[in-house]
C-alpha cells in the first residue's frame, strides 16, 4: 500500500485552465504541484496553435459574453475578471507580444502556441511550481486522490485539488472523460456530452468528389433562425470549418441549415444579374458570373435540378439547403458541450459536496465556438478556480509578483 504524500494545492490536468489555476496559486505563494497524465503538458493547446494561435476575441463585452449562450450568466464575473484585455496582458507579460486581426481575432506575433507555452512553464517553474508528468489520477481512495505514476500507484492529499481534465474530445490529446463516473459517485450532476465545433455529416453524391478539401468562402449560414458569416471546407464525409461551428447547438437539435452563397447582394439583384445572361449561356457560366467557385456551383447542382427563371434561381442562391446526417463523432470535435453543471458548483467553482475541490476548463457545462472565445473560457475559469483555491489555503508564504 503506497504512503499518502501531503500538499498545500494539487492542480490535475496541465491543459491552459490547469496552468492558469496552478499559476495563481503559486502567485499567491503556495507549493502546487501539477500531475497530467501524458508525457508532455498542453497537447491539445499546441495542436491547437499549429496553425495560427488564436488567444481571444478583440470585441464589446457584451457581445464577447454572447458567444457562450446558455453559460454565459453563470459565466459573466469570471468573464470579467479575465476576458480579452487581460488575456493579451498576460500574453504579453509572458514576452508574446499580440496583434488584433481585421475580424477583432487576437494573435501572437509568432502566431504559434509553443514559444507561449515555453515562456509560461518557465515562469511557473520560477514559482517553485512542480510539473509531474506521465501521473495519471485513476479516482479517489476515501478522502485521497489516488494515481497511476512512473514510480507505480500514489496517494496524494492535498489541501485543495483544481481539476482542469479537458471533456471528452480529442482523446490521443487527453481529454478522455475517464474522470465522469468518479464525481458521479460523488454526487456531483454532470450534463451528457455533445459534440462542439464539429464538422457535420453530408451524404454527398458522386459528382462532389473533386471538389473534396475545397473552401467555400464568403457565405452566411443559417439554421434555427441563427446566421453566420465565414467560410467552410467541404470533406470527404461533410463540411467543418469556423463559419459552421456557432451554428453547431441548433444544428445538433436538429435544426435545418441553409446557405446564402452571395450574402453581399439581395435576391432583387441577383435576380437582375442573371436576367442580363446572354442567350443560350449555359448555367455553370452564369453564376460563374455571379462570383461562385466551382465549389459552390456543385452544391447548387447538390441540392437538386436548378430552376431556370432567374428569379427563383436567385432564391435558389439565397436559401440553398443542404441536407445533414448529424455531428461527427464525439472524438472528432474541437470541443464538448456538457459536463459538470452549474448546480453543482458554487460560485468560486467549488464542487459541491466535495469541499477543496474545485474545477475548471472544458469539464464544466459551456460551450464556446472557436475564434477566441474557447480559449478564453478555459483561461478564465482557470483563473477564478486558482484563484479561489488560493483563498482557501489563506495568506502563502511569499507571493510571486505576476502579471494577470
Amino acid at each position: 500500500m503506497p504512503g499518502v504524500e501531503h500538499l498545500p494545492a494539487l492542480v490535475i490536468g496541465a491543459g491552459p485552465a490547469g496552468l492558469m489555476a496552478a499559476e495563481r496559486i503559486a502567485a499567491a505563494g503556495h507549493r502546487v504541484v501539477l500531475a497530467e497524465a501524458l508525457a508532455t503538458p498542453a497537447r491539445k493547446f499546441l495542436m491547437a496553435g499549429k496553425t495560427g494561435l488564436n488567444l481571444t476575441k478583440n470585441e464589446p463585452s457584451d457581445a464577447f459574453r454572447a458567444q457562450y449562450s446558455g453559460a454565459a450568466p453563470w459565466l459573466r464575473p469570471m468573464l470579467d475578471a479575465f476576458g480579452p484585455p487581460e488575456v493579451m496582458i498576460w500574453a504579453e507579460g509572458l514576452g508574446q507580444p499580440v496583434f488584433t486581426g481585421s475580424t477583432g481575432r487576437v494573435f501572437p506575433v509568432a502566431m504559434k502556441a509553443s514559444p507561449l507555452l515555453r515562456a509560461w512553464l518557465e515562469r511557473l517553474g520560477a514559482t517553485g511550481a512542480e510539473l509531474r508528468t506521465n501521473w495519471r489520477w485513476v479516482g479517489f481512495e476515501s478522502d485521497k486522490l489516488a494515481f497511476q505514476t512512473p514510480q507505480g500507484p500514489r496517494l496524494v492529499q492535498p489541501s485543495v485539488t483544481v481539476l482542469a481534465l479537458g471533456g471528452s474530445s480529442w482523446r490521443r490529446l487527453g481529454s478522455d472523460g475517464a474522470w465522469v463516473p468518479w464525481l458521479r459517485a460523488r454526487g456531483v450532476d454532470l450534463a451528457p456530452w455533445q459534440p462542439a465545433n464539429v464538422g457535420f455529416l453530408v451524404p454527398w453524391s458522386a459528382h462532389m468528389t473533386r471538389h473534396f478539401g475545397a473552401p467555400i468562402k464568403g457565405v452566411a449560414l443559417s439554421a434555427g433562425g441563427q446566421v453566420e458569416r465565414g467560410e467552410f471546407v467541404i470533406s470527404a464525409r461533410g463540411i467543418e470549418g469556423g463559419g459552421l461551428y456557432p451554428l453547431a447547438p441548433v444544428l445538433r437539435a436538429g435544426a435545418p441549415l441553409q446557405l446564402d452563397l452571395l450574402p453581399n447582394m439581395n435576391a432583387a439583384q441577383v435576380t437582375d444579374r442573371l436576367s442580363r445572361s446572354k442567350p443560350g449561356e449555359s448555367l455553370a457560366n452564369r453564376l460563374r458570373k455571379l462570383g461562385l467557385s466551382p465549389a459552390a456551383i456543385a452544391l447548387v447542382h447538390e441540392a437538386g435540378r436548378p430552376p431556370v427563371e432567374p428569379a427563383d434561381l436567385a432564391a435558389r442562391l439565397k436559401h440553398l439547403p443542404l441536407a445533414l446526417e448529424g455531428p461527427r463523432p464525439i472524438d472528432e470535435a474541437i470541443s464538448v458541450a456538457g459536463g459538470i453543471t452549474a448546480a453543482s458548483l458554487s460560485p468560486d467553482l467549488e464542487l459541491a459536496g466535495l469541499p477543496g475541490i474545485f474545477a475548471a476548463g472544458e469539464m464544466l457545462d459551456w460551450e464556446a465556438p472557436t475564434g477566441g472565445y474557447l480559449l478564453t473560457g478555459c483561461l478564465a475559469t482557470g483563473h477564478w478556480a486558482g484563484e479561489a483555491a488560493a483563498r482557501r489555503l489563506g495568506p502563502g508564504q511569499a507571493p510571486a509578483p505576476l502579471r494577470p
